[in-house]
């Protein structure tokens, strides 16, 4: 079998399995489970054939004609490079960890068919987008991603925060898209093919009439898909669904399809000095933004979701300086340790039933309870924060390195602003990702109080994929030494400026954060304002859907209370309250977008109720009346109808001598 045959078969057979899986979901339940993960691990085993087979050497092509267009045509098109077959393996790898955990996580959920087939289809759509080489393939991938994730997030759909969540995921992210398909048009049109290959070389050839304007248009559905400042808000909000569905959309596949698109079509954005700039004011603005708004959760989830919408903004920042080498590796290990942390945050969240971090604070014994998830998640924590020699140091570094190679003199034809805007934000985000991250790591695993209630061990699946994700998460720094030869050859390895800088920055963090921690610890013991206490002994467990409904903590209601011994209060201070509302960005896109169209929604209601239906009542009306006044008339009387006969007459008559006399 080729290589090109045989990647045609990955993304294919995950999409087998989702239609295997919904057709056989109620039939046969018995196969459900075998065909969420048996398609899914044979995609990723030969995503792992492809890789070895490329091997890092010249990309691999292969394209068939779909269809005469009349104009541009479409080609159901491959290409395999260095960055295409690795990130098929991240998918891979993740989806199948994800598929795996599901089956016990989701055991007794009367969903869990359409929810593994939602998956499976998920996990073919991303594929599809990583080995596409034709623009309008990609799409297709582009748009199944949106709408799986629309049933993914509301999959608690009885919950109003599941609906309102999965409905502006696909809100905001269709925002992004229509610009998105506007400018992929128009790439198509100026280049006259939508194959990649042939894009990029009429960019080279400056056959591109508009270079500016199409890669702001393409950054719009980049921004929207990648949760990136400001169309970020749909993300955190998502975390709605279940733990699995946000590890696989953070680590995987959705997000990371703006990153790598906008890798693949790097020489297009760096035509444009503008497009850099404004990329990289947004990666800026994105990350210390997010990392801020993390630094003030409360829910274990939302805190990892502002993390992914930050190490995105990193990835970006990355783009923004011309090396896509450094962006797709921390594509790559952020994938391990994010899909590692979500999937850990699912057994703290079963174990401690809840998802409040100021409830963990206020019990104790966690991390004895559940040391699987306490391990695997430090280590995953280390590797965000980018603490050597955990693989997040070295990605991490590559894109600080390359910031700050954009600032020097041979930053070829990057704009030094692009370069400076990069550093200096990815050197303050550093500080604060390692704070937060510690926060978490402390109040999850060290709280002060009486022992929270054990609900008994977590299936040994779970903890099994979590340290089959320690493995990356630990070991995936040193593919900086190797990754340039699969990539464009730049190197990957630490420089010791950045080095330097960004160590210092996140050690800055951690002992800011636990200087603040112990200071305010001996408050744990205190409810928060407005919290309603509960007894430990009656505590009962909440599932992830009841916490996702109510945000009740085992310990008493403490969402939205003032909670004195969280050190992020002292940290941010007057800051935190609008850290924790996403510095209230949800409040103005209500006051400038959904009130106004809410309004004009009514006033077409009203319009259509008020005027239209009166002219199509009115046209109904009419002739009711004019039948009841003929109706009237029809007296059955011969004396009567004789009567009108002679007056008509008369009438007519007295007509026709006047107009006769006029004339």
């Amino acid at each position: 079998m080729t290589t090109t045959t045989t990647a045609a078969l990955v993304p294919l057979l995950p999409f087998l399995g989702a239609v295997a899986g919904l057709l056989l979901g109620r039939r046969a339940p018995g196969f459900v489970r075998p065909l969420a993960v048996l398609p899914t691990l044979a995609a990723a085993v030969l995503a792992a054939v492809v890789a070895w087979r490329q091997g890092g050497g010249d990309p691999l092509d292969a394209a068939t004609r779909l269809t005469p267009t009349g104009s541009v045509p479409i080609d159901l098109a491959l290409h395999l490079d260095g960055f295409a077959v690795l990130v098929a393996v991240l998918v891979g790898v993740v989806a199948t960890c994800v598929q795996l955990y599901s089956t016990a996580y989701l055991r007794e959920d009367p969903r869990y068919p359409s929810y593994a087939a939602l998956v499976s289809l998920f996990t073919a759509a991303m594929l599809l987008v990583v080995y596409s080489g034709d623009l309008m393939v990609l799409l297709v991938g582009w748009e199944i991603m949106g709408i799986c994730s629309y049933f993914l997030v509301g999959h608690y759909w009885e919950t109003e925060a599941a609906r309102a969540a999965s409905l502006k995921a696909f809100l905001v992210t269709k925002l992004g898209d229509v610009p998105f398909l506007i400018g992929i048009l128009a790439l198509g049109a100026d280049a006259g093919t939508f194959r990649i290959n042939g894009i990029l070389t009429a960019v080279g050839s400056g056959a591109i009439a508009h270079p500016t304007l199409i890669a702001l248009l393409l950054l719009a559905g980049v921004a929207g898909k990648s949760a990136q400042f400001p169309l970020h808000t749909w993300l955190p909000d998502a975390m709605a669904g279940p733990t699995p569905v946000s590890a696989l959309i953070h680590a995987a596949t959705m997000v990371a399809a703006g990153v790598y698109f906008v890798a693949r079509l790097l020489p297009l954005f760096t035509a444009s000095a503008a497009a850099l700039v404004v990329l990289a004011v947004m990666a800026a603005v994105t990350m210390v933004g997010s990392a801020l708004a993390a630094l003030a959760q409360d829910d274990i989830k939302r805190v990892l979701a502002y993390s992914t919408v930050g190490q995105l903004g990193y990835m970006t920042g990355a783009l923004a300086v011309g090396d896509r080498d450094a962006a797709v590796f921390h594509l790559i290990t952020h994938g391990a340790f994010k899909a590692l942390l979500f999937l850990g945050a699912g057994v703290v969240i079963h174990a401690a039933g809840t998802n409040s971090l100021g409830a963990m604070a206020r019990t104790g014994g966690l991390a004895k309870r559940i040391p699987d998830a306490y391990w695997t998640m430090t280590v995953g924590l280390l590797a965000l924060a980018a603490i050597p020699p955990f693989s997040g140091f070295f990605s991490k570094e590559a894109v600080l390195g390359a910031a700050e190679h954009a600032t020097g003199a041979d930053a070829h034809g990057i704009p030094h602003a692009a370069g400076w805007t990069v550093l200096v934000a990815g050197l303050l985000t550093a500080l604060l990702t390692a704070a937060y991250a510690t926060r978490l790591w402390l109040r999850a695993f060290h709280g002060k109080g009486p022992e929270a209630p054990d609900h008994g061990r977590q299936p040994a699946v779970m903890n099994g994929v979590l340290w089959l994700l320690f493995l990356p998460t630990l070991g995936l720094g040193l593919a900086a030494w190797k990754l340039p030869d699969w990539f464009d050859g730049r190197s990957l390895t630490p420089t010791l400026t950045t080095s330097v800088l960004g160590t210092g920055a996140a050690l800055a963090g951690v002992l800011v954060m636990y200087a603040a921690w112990r200071r305010t610890a001996p408050l744990a013991a205190r409810a928060p304002l407005g919290a309603v206490a509960a007894d430990p002994d009656e505590a009962p467990y909440v599932s992830e859907e009841e916490a996702v409904a109510t945000h009740v903590a085992a310990y008493g209601h403490i969402a939205g209370a003032h909670d004195p011994a969280d050190p992020s209060r002292l940290l941010l201070g007057p800051l935190h309250r609008h850290a924790v509302a996403g510095f209230h960005l949800d409040a103005v896109y209500t006051a400038l977008f959904v009130r106004p169209v809410r309004a004009a929604a009514g006033l077409v209601r009203f319009l259509d109720r008020e005027v239209v239906d009166t002219y199509v009542r009115g046209a109904g009306t009419a002739p009711g009346l004019l039948g009841a006044a003929v109706r009237r008339a029809q007296t059955g009387n011969v004396q009567t109808y004789l009567s009108a006969l002679l007056a008509g007459s008369v009438v007519l008559a007295v007509a026709a001598v006047l107009v006769a006399t006029g004339a």
